[in-house]
């Protein structure tokens, strides 16, 4: 009898759940819908619906500042996830292929700082650093913000690569070592084909945070150098048009095609044993 009223024991069941559930979700996505309905309005009016329209679509494709911002968006983050992807994967070789040493835990607690550290509190430290290195080198170029992103996204290129190498029978690395392949060549054809798909996701991860990042790109970033994330914040301040939503629902759509194509690699990688 208990283990059947274990079995039966849903939390759906419990009185409140399912409207506390209903009302969390609304709060959440409700906003959301609302920016992509209203992306489609012909109107001026962010609160009018004034008929179905592409219009602002349009607006936005011609805007010679959103093309530019979305060029340099695109390139720093595809900057930022290579060099934090590289890093990442390094440092989680490092922790996942060696035996237990003193201090490896607070090497894993310093590798995913940046998650547990408030963001406002890295950009500050980023723009003290860039600041100093500003001024003794005359440099102002994007080269900082690619290195910004790049240190804020390196947690989020480890987790899943870690995550991959520790889901990993050693076996094969065993035996290649066996049979005299060098580190470098079992690194090379066994474990990296192996762990390619913690790398991707763990990239794509890194690629969306880098995007879609706001205050480290406001603190770091000298003048013109604005990301589509920035320009979005400036055209707030000023005045409030569906472009602004078309835009965002433009970088919604290639936000959730980038988190939907890592957590199916994920899912693959976590249902197939090597």
């Amino acid at each position: 009898m208990a283990e059947r009223s274990r079995k039966a024991f849903s939390v759906r069941h419990l009185p409140g759940v399912t409207p506390v559930t209903l009302a969390c979700f609304a709060a959440l996505y409700a906003p959301i819908v609302i920016i992509v309905i209203y992306s489609f309005n012909a109107g001026d009016s962010v609160a009018l619906w004034q008929g179905f329209s592409f219009r602002w679509y349009a607006i936005a494709a011609e805007n010679e500042l959103v093309q530019e911002a979305t060029l340099r968006s695109l390139v720093i983050a595809l900057w930022a996830s290579g060099i934090s992807t590289a890093l990442a994967t390094m440092a989680a070789l490092g922790t996942t292929r060696t035996a237990k040493f003193p201090g490896s835990t607070f090497i894993y607690v310093m590798i995913n700082q940046p998650l547990m550290v408030p963001e406002i509190v890295t950009a500050v430290a980023l723009l003290i650093f860039f600041a100093s290195i500003k001024v003794a080198t005359g440099y102002s170029g994007l080269g900082y913000l690619i290195l910004a992103h790049s240190a804020f996204c390196v947690p989020f290129a480890y987790l899943p690569i870690r995550a991959r190498l520790e889901g990993m029978d050693r076996t094969l690395e065993i035996a290649a070592a066996d049979l005299y392949a060098t580190p470098w060549q079992t690194f090379r054809r066994v474990t990296l084909p192996l762990v390619a798909p913690g790398i991707v996701a763990g990239a794509m991860l890194a690629f969306v945070i880098s995007l879609d990042d706001v205050i480290i790109t406001e603190f770091v970033k000298s003048a013109g150098q604005d990301t589509l994330p920035t320009y979005m914040l400036g055209q707030l301040r000023r005045a409030v048009t569906p472009e602004v939503n078309a835009i965002s629902t433009a970088l919604l759509g290639l936000t959730i095609l980038l988190l939907t194509a890592f957590f199916l690699l994920t899912g693959r990688g976590n249902d197939k044993k090597p």
